[in-house]
């Protein structure tokens, strides 16, 4: 086995203090290549693996300074990093000597972290610590400074960045009912803090308690979308799928797309049928039906997916392709897709609107209409929307009007 720091790292010298401008996805690259350079190793000699991810997480935040971070893209990348080489790092078979180091060193890491892109590190403490002794040291460690820290006397109390890093701690230790005690001294009843909470409940069986003690944490300034996947992991943990699926599913899953949240719940509940998952999605956001289109179309259900596009807005680009897709293979549905993007051209939807998006969903709906022989018929019927087009987007009935021959 090859010493863990001997190795050459591709990325260490793209990641010393200050290596970025402002522009983000530069620095999104690199630390993509990063996790993917230092997984690669993994699979050879995860002790080196590890070594990498300690380096590249202690030079991650002083690299990243001077980026503008208000998108929050360098962070979701950073934080997805994060989740990735915890992993290396705590399956690594490291001796004491050298688990103990990189854990000082990530600890140092995240005191110094003034951003903070690491800050998410310390969520994973009992993880990192691979073992109940070490994560029970460390919680030992930590455990005076967070009682400190969320003293009743107002001249005592005060931040402590490692709190996260205790509460794992703890976790990991398997000292749940410490944990829980621990957590009534934080009179701020923080959700990110309290989840441990839930977690000790669930874990030592009081299962009915941990769901309760979350459900309490609710409030204005709590991710309801947070304490639904608590609940839900610790219904899905105890084997009670349709009981998670019935009150926590669709709080707990809310992906970036529509199509992403379906995916998600598709996989996460296999014995759900796929048309089920669907209704209840398309159920829980009344007046927002024709964004469930892509989902419907993945799902083969292509009368479904009609049927919601011409119910309310559905964005005309996503209708123009699946027109364009089904031609060949099903030309009534991709006549309908068409016809539904015209229309809600025609009334104003999509983002930043071109000519050339209208010609594009007019001539994949006159392919469709050809091939199932209804091309008279569809012409007479956009010649009467480009009549009935709205004020304000005229370019729309242009078009139209271009393409089919108006005066």
């Amino acid at each position: 086995m090859s010493k863990p720091d001997a190795h050459k790292w591709e990325f260490k010298p793209r990641f010393r203090r200050h290596a970025f401008g402002w522009r983000s996805q530069p620095a999104i690259l690199r630390v993509r290549q990063a996790v993917a350079e230092i997984k690669k190793v993994a699979r050879k000699d995860a002790v080196v693996a590890a070594e990498g991810a300690v380096t590249f997480l202690e030079r991650v935040s002083p690299a990243l300074e001077n980026i503008d971070s208000s998108s929050g893209a360098i962070g979701i990348a950073v934080n997805r990093a994060i989740e990735e080489l915890v992993s290396v790092i705590a399956r690594a078979s490291a001796d004491e000597t050298t688990r103990e180091a990189w854990l000082e060193r990530l600890w140092e890491a995240h005191a110094n972290d003034d951003i903070p892109y690491i800050e998410k590190l310390a969520e994973y403490w009992g993880d990192l610590c691979a073992s109940k002794g070490v994560a029970s040291a460390w919680a030992d460690r930590l455990v005076d400074t967070v009682k400190l820290a969320w003293s009743p006397d107002p001249e005592l109390r005060g931040y402590f960045h490692g709190a996260s890093a205790c509460l794992s701690a703890l976790y990991g230790a398997e000292r749940y009912e410490e944990l829980v005690a621990l957590l009534e001294l934080d009179r701020l009843r923080f959700w990110p803090y309290r989840r441990w909470g839930a977690k000790a409940l669930a874990a030592v069986g009081k299962r009915a308690e941990a769901i309760r003690y979350a459900e309490d944490c609710r409030g204005p300034s709590t991710p309801g979308a947070s304490v639904a996947r608590v609940c839900e992991g610790i219904l899905l943990a105890s084997g009670l799928a349709d009981e998670a699926y019935a009150r926590y599913a669709i709080e707990a899953n809310p992906g970036t797309s529509y199509l992403a949240t379906f995916r998600t719940l598709t996989r996460k509940y296999p014995h759900k049928s796929p048309n089920e998952i669907l209704e209840d999605l398309v159920a829980s956001t009344p007046g927002e039906e024709g964004k469930w289109f892509a989902a419907a179309k993945e799902a083969g259900f292509l009368d479904v997916a009609l049927r919601l596009a011409t119910t309310t807005p559905c964005d005309p680009r996503t209708l123009t392709r699946a027109a364009r897709d089904h031609i060949e293979s099903n030309p009534t549905f991709a006549l309908g897709a068409g016809l539904a993007a015209l229309r809600w051209l025609a009334e104003g939807y999509g983002f930043d609107i071109t000519g050339a998006d209208v010609w594009a969903a007019y001539s994949n709906t006159m392919k469709a209409a050809e091939r199932v022989g209804k091309a008279v018929e569809i012409k007479s019927d956009l010649r009467a929307l480009a009549a009935s087009t709205r004020d304000g987007i005229s370019f729309v009935a242009e078009v139209l009007g271009r393409e089919l021959g108006l005066p």
